[in-house]
C-alpha cells in the first residue's frame, strides 16, 4: 500500500510489480511505430501498420485511414500520431486533410483538422507539444511551407515559417528542441535545414548530406539523426548521420540492406528503422531495416510490413518514442 503521504516507496513498487498490481503508462515501456498508407502502383492504400520497436518482428494491422493515400506525412508525441493524407484518389487528389490516431488504442483514423494548404509528401518533425509539416508538393509544384499543430487540441494547422529551399521528397528527424529536414527535389539536393520547434520562424541552413538525394527517411534519438535510402542517380543504400545540436555536414553511418527509395522510417530512443520503398526493377518492398542510432554500422533485418509498398513519403512512419520526445 502507499505510505501516509500517498506516495509509493521503491520497496512498495517492487512488491506491487511482483504481484501484478503495478501498472505504468504503455508509452513508457512500448515504442510503438506506425506506418501510414503508400502505394504498390495502383492507387493509394489506407493501411496503418504497427510494430513495437522494443523487439524485432513483423508489423501487424493497427487500423485504417479514412481513404487510400500516398505521400502521407505523420508527426507524433507519446499519445497521438497526426498525419496529413497527401495524395488520395478522385475527385480531390492532393488534399490538406489531417487525421489522428491514439498509439495506445488500435483503430481507424479520425478527423483532426486541415493543413494551411493542400500538399503531399510533407516531411514532419515534432516534440511533445507541436507537430511540424514541412515542404512537400501541391498538385503542380514543390512548396517551402512549414505548418504546425498542437497535438492535444483538434483544429487546423498554423503557418510556422518557410524552408531555405523549395523541394519535395525530403527526409526529416527531430531532437527535443529542433526539427531537421534534409535533401529532396528531383535534382537530388544535399541541403539540410533546421528550425527551433518551440519558436515559429523560417528555417536556417544546417549543413549538407554526404550524398544529395530524394525520397528517403530520417530517424533520430535525442542526440543524433540519420538518413537512409533515397534516389541519387540510382537506388541508394546510403545512411549518413548528423549530431543535431551542432550544425555541420553529415558523416557516413553505413548502408541499408539494399538500395531503395520512396521508403519511410520511424525511431525509438535506441533503434531506427526504414520500411518499404521501391528497389531497382520497380520492386515494391515490405522489408524493414534497423540500426542502433548511437553507433555506426550497416543496417540489419528487423522484419516486414504487412504489405509491400512504396510512395510512402519520408515521414509516413512515426513512433511514440522518437528523438523529439526525450
Amino acid at each position: 500500500m502507499p505510505n501516509f503521504s500517498g506516495m509509493w516507496t521503491i520497496r512498495e513498487q517492487g512488491v506491487a510489480l511482483q504481484g501484478g498490481r503495478w501498472s505504468s503508462p504503455p508509452e513508457i515501456f512500448q515504442q510503438i511505430a506506425l506506418f501510414f498508407g503508400g502505394s504498390a502502383g495502383s492507387g493509394g492504400q489506407n493501411y496503418i501498420d504497427q510494430r513495437n520497436l522494443a523487439s524485432t518482428g513483423n508489423a501487424s494491422d493497427f487500423g485504417d485511414m479514412s481513404t487510400g493515400a500516398s505521400g502521407v506525412g505523420a508527426a507524433g508525441n507519446t499519445t497521438r500520431a497526426v498525419y496529413s493524407l497527401g495524395q488520395t484518389g478522385a475527385p480531390n487528389y492532393v488534399v490538406n486533410t489531417l487525421e489522428y490516431v491514439t498509439f495506445a488504442s488500435a483503430g481507424n483514423g479520425a478527423d483532426f483538422g486541415d493543413l494551411t494548404t493542400v500538399r503531399q509528401k510533407a516531411a514532419c518533425a515534432s516534440n511533445h507539444t507541436r507537430g511540424l509539416y514541412g515542404s512537400g508538393e501541391n498538385a503542380t509544384s514543390a512548396v517551402n511551407i512549414i505548418d504546425f499543430i498542437t497535438f492535444n487540441t483538434l483544429g487546423n494547422a498554423t503557418d510556422f515559417g518557410d524552408m531555405t529551399v523549395t523541394q519535395q521528397y525530403r527526409a526529416s528527424c527531430s531532437s527535443p528542441t529542433r526539427g531537421i529536414w534534409a535533401g529532396g527535389g528531383l535534382a537530388e539536393i544535399n541541403v539540410i535545414d533546421f528550425v527551433v520547434t518551440a519558436s515559429a520562424g523560417n528555417a536556417s541552413d544546417f549543413g549538407d548530406l554526404t550524398v544529395g538525394r530524394y525520397g528517403f527517411g530520417g530517424v533520430s534519438n535525442a542526440t543524433r539523426g540519420a538518413f537512409g535510402g533515397g534516389f541519387a542517380g540510382g537506388y541508394s543504400n546510403v545512411i549518413d548521420y548528423i549530431t543535431m545540436a551542432s550544425e555541420g555536414n553529415a558523416t557516413d553511418f553505413g548502408d541499408l540492406t539494399g538500395g531503395r527509395y520512396l521508403n519511410t522510417s520511424a525511431s525509438g530512443q535506441t533503434i531506427g528503422v526504414w520500411a518499404g520503398g521501391i528497389a531497382a526493377g520497380t520492386v515494391y518492398l515490405n522489408t524493414i531495416d534497423q540500426v542502433t542510432i548511437a553507433s555506426t554500422a550497416n543496417a540489419t533485418d528487423f522484419g516486414d510490413l504487412v504489405n509491400a509498398r512504396g510512395y510512402l513519403g519520408g515521414s509516413s512512419g512515426v513512433s511514440s518514442s522518437h528523438g523529439g520526445l526525450a
